[in-house]
């Protein structure tokens, strides 16, 4: 993890993002309201049950919603400068691969199966460089020897489906980072590989931020890996924030019972046999029938007629540890054990 954050203006700032899907049942907001920043070398963590969001809000960020099934509705993404939401396309394109990279959850989906990953590379390269064919091979190959791919002047010549798992993810963080961006976004980066490849390439991650100064977003429903890796976390709960702050603070003095749920979910070493693991009891509501109050309320032991009524408004003792809840100050932490320094 990288060192406190200073003064300086964030590398990326959402507003009030809302991106909604047309369905033959109407339209769905997947994404509704959702507003952080990221300051320049930090990690921010997105962390969710799966459909909450956390992958929309990223390809929300590049504009690679599916078209014209998706669209952002609301909202301002603001990344030097520049509102990306109302960027035009031609700019988005040069903006993608130069200055934000993406490392998607599949490279074997992620990477076109009949051209050489080599090739590919360079692609990206020569899109946004102005640079030969020989000198993008050299950086290629280059690049390809930092993320610890063996041999990689006979690696660049071979196709996705000649190398393993791990290889593949690493050619993916490799084109992500050809052009140095500013910001990289990792959607699920490890999830279909091994434990032990996991930590590699999680571990990959860190030394290339640490060696680039580059910012990242960490999509991921492992909050080991939120641990582990990132500086920030931001907890979603169908389609909105629930919960953001330092992942110290957010770990160890959680304010959203949803958290506080999600961090008594995991399986500890201290735990005694036999122990049945806590679980969040009931469903997450469909995004074509949401409550009107909070979101959680059908699952939250804290829910009252306030939370039913209306959704509540962030709020916390300290302005960058925030939670969506009436009643955060009636949760309980000392229930969650362990801690994250």
């Amino acid at each position: 993890m990288t060192a406190q954050p200073d003064n300086t203006e964030p590398l990326l700032r959402v507003d009030n993002l809302v991106t909604a899907f047309d369905t033959e049942n109407g339209q769905i907001k997947a994404v509704d309201g959702v507003s952080f920043s990221l300051q320049p070398g930090r990690t921010l963590g997105i962390v969710g049950e799966s459909g909450c969001g956390k992958t929309v809000t990223a390809l929300s960020i590049i504009n690679l919603l599916p078209k014209p099934a998706a669209d952002i509705l609301e909202g301002q993404i603001w990344f030097e400068g520049e509102d990306l939401a109302s960027a035009p396309i031609e700019r988005l394109h040069d903006i993608r691969g130069d200055r934000i990279g993406m490392i998607f959850q599949e490279p074997m989906t992620a990477l076109n199966p009949v051209h050489r990953v080599g090739r590919q590379i360079m692609e990206t390269l020569k899109l946004h460089r102005d640079i030969t064919d020989t000198d993008a091979l050299k950086t290629t190959i280059s690049m390809l020897e930092k993320v610890g791919i063996p041999s990689p002047e006979i690696r660049v010549s071979e196709y996705p489906h000649q190398l393993s798992g791990g290889m593949r993810q690493r050619v993916m963080i490799a084109m992500a980072l050809i052009c140095d961006p500013a910001l990289v976004i990792a959607d699920e980066p490890t999830t279909a590989l091994d434990v032990t490849i996991q930590a590699q390439i999680l571990e990959l991650l860190q030394e290339m931020q640490n060696t680039l100064n580059t910012s990242v977003i960490m999509i991921t429903h492992d909050l080991g890996v939120i641990a582990e890796t990132c500086d920030d976390v931001l907890v979603m709960y169908a389609g909105r924030v629930a919960e953001q702050g330092s992942v110290e603070e957010v770990f160890n003095h959680p304010l959203h019972p949803y958290t506080q749920g999600l961090l008594s979910s995991i399986p500890r070493l201290d735990m005694p046999r036999k122990t049945r693991l806590q679980t969040i009891e009931g469903m997450v509501p469909s995004l074509t029938d949401m409550p009107v109050g909070c979101r959680f309320n059908n699952r939250c032991p804290y829910a009252d007629e306030l939370c039913i009524a209306s959704y509540p408004k962030m709020d916390g003792e300290d302005g960058a540890h925030q939670a969506a809840c009436h009643h955060w100050r009636k949760i309980d932490s000392t229930l969650i054990r362990g801690t994250v320094t």
